[in-house]
């Protein structure tokens, strides 16, 4: 048996660009100043873990849940606003890629995000992926990305034995596969990896790094 994870942003959608200015700005706009984004000074670089990690640098950290919810709200509508004034583009393929894997009666699938919950079905919802049936794990349940990630698999049931492949864009993606030991496979050319493919229409390719 096969498991197979998704990442959202930049795997299953083109959002990367788009959601990054919305966190930023709705960060700088519930604490009046801009978050620094070197992303490498960052210990766990999702949503809730880069909130926290600002809020422990200025002294805010008693009040973490109150400006989690705030910075949360603000987001959300900011994202909102966005998809429905530019529509999410999928990363090509993603959708009949998962279309694909679900007829597989030898594969299980889960999404893990380092998005906030709301957010993600929100950009999944706009590009037409259909995620219906597809546990999710997200910043909701954890600040780090392997946790996350193992919630996912939680989630998703997957037994000791099943082989596991996480397709993801960045360097913290493949990072938390190599933590975790989980088959790393690189959506895009953001970082280097011996397993990658340009988009998910390569589905001969894709489904050879899954071991299918």
């Amino acid at each position: 048996m096969h498991h197979v994870m998704f990442d959202v942003d930049g795997t299953l959608v083109k959002s990367y660009d788009f959601d990054e200015a919305c966190y930023l700005e709705s960060i700088a706009e519930v604490l009046g100043h801009e978050l620094d984004t070197d992303w490498s000074s960052y210990p766990h670089i999702t949503d809730t873990g880069i909130l926290n990690q600002h809020l422990k640098r200025i002294g805010f950290m008693d009040r973490q849940g109150e400006i989690q919810k705030k910075v949360k709200g603000v987001f959300v509508d900011k994202i909102s606003q966005h998809v429905a004034a530019s529509p999410v583009r999928e990363v090509p393929g993603a959708t009949a890629f998962i279309a694909r894997l679900k007829t597989m009666d030898n594969v299980s699938l889960s999404i893990a995000t380092g998005g906030w919950l709301e957010t993600a079905k929100l950009k999944l919802d706009s590009a037409g992926i259909d995620y219906a049936g597809i546990p999710i794990a997200s910043s909701n349940d954890h600040y780090a990305r392997t946790e996350i990630m193992k919630i996912a698999k939680a989630k998703a049931n997957v037994a000791s034995d099943h082989k596991l492949t996480y397709f993801g864009d960045a360097a913290w993606d493949k990072k938390a596969c190599s933590e975790l030991g989980f088959n790393f496979v690189l959506v895009g050319n953001r970082v280097a990896n011996h397993q990658a493919v340009s988009d998910l229409t390569a589905v001969d390719q894709a489904l050879g790094f899954i071991g299918l």
